[in-house]
């Protein structure tokens, strides 16, 4: 079995090394991973400017770009024969609830299942990167089981790994994703030039969500394993929105004269 590691943290990061070892355990591992810090790029292609890969001593492919260009030009021109497998992470951080959207991690394995290749993503929990070292074994246990099952086309697992030592972990959980706010997340001040800047980041986390949520299952010392799809339609309501018989709007239909009436009130 080839498999591909990739991260968002960039290829020096500690939690791509222990992945990398926990996926030897497997199967060949080639590491092809960004070179420098990613997070929060989510899906983002580089698409205005050339893309550079090259080697280390080691064998690890640096690519100038994304997570997700990294999946692409490994799975599309830098491997052959192309991996079976592709593992991403180990993040440094959770990715939980709607952090799924913004996650470069989660988007290096999105990409990969568009393409047609299994994936997981990691996460660690806490903010300590160094704690990462002690999870390769559970790491390596937990991809033996996932190849065994099998993963589903067009599906992928996103896994978060709570933030203790690996010999207190109670087990793990099958969850949903939770719901996560933030508060006071943008920081507003002025340059050394007096221009005023803003911010994007840190403020106050809080989570929502039933017993059987990814933020549950960490806070009770469970590793999460929450299954995901590309399907992003809300089955729910398309017979909903169905029912609101939707047509090209007409200057003088009733939805015209309500809004003129409205206007003129």
């Amino acid at each position: 079995m080839r498999i591909l590691c990739t991260n968002d943290d960039g290829y020096l990061s500690p939690g791509i090394r222990v992945l990398a070892e926990a996926a030897h355990e497997i199967g060949s591992v080639d590491v092809v991973a960004p070179d420098r810090e990613q997070s929060g790029s989510s899906n983002a292609l580089t698409l205005h400017r050339p893309l550079r890969a090259r080697k280390t001593y080691d064998g690890t492919t640096i690519v100038d770009g994304t997570p997700t260009d990294c999946v692409i030009l490994a799975v599309n021109e830098l491997l052959r024969p192309p991996p079976d497998l592709v593992v991403s992470g180990i993040n440094a951080g959770a990715n939980m609830g709607e952090d799924v959207l913004y996650s470069g991690t989660v988007a290096a394995a999105t990409e990969a299942t568009i393409l047609g290749v299994p994936a997981v993503a990691f996460s660690y929990t806490g903010r300590r990167v160094e704690e990462v070292e002690g999870w390769q074994p559970v790491v390596a246990g937990l991809l033996r089981q996932f190849v065994a099952q099998g993963i589903p086309e067009h599906e992928l697992l996103n896994v978060n790994l709570p933030a203790r030592a690996p010999s207190e972990v109670r087990g793990v959980r099958v969850t949903n994703l939770g719901m996560r706010r933030y508060r006071d997340s943008i920081q507003r001040a002025p340059d050394p030039g007096g221009r005023e800047f803003y911010w994007i980041g840190g403020g106050v986390m809080q989570w929502k969500g039933g017993p059987e949520c990814d933020y549950s299952a960490i806070e009770e010392g469970y590793i999460s394993v929450t299954p995901l799809h590309l399907d992003l339609t809300s089955y729910r309501l398309i017979e909903e929105v169905r029912g609101w018989n939707l047509r090209l709007s007409a200057e003088g239909d009733d939805g015209a004269r309500g809004t003129e009436a409205g206007r003129e009130s």
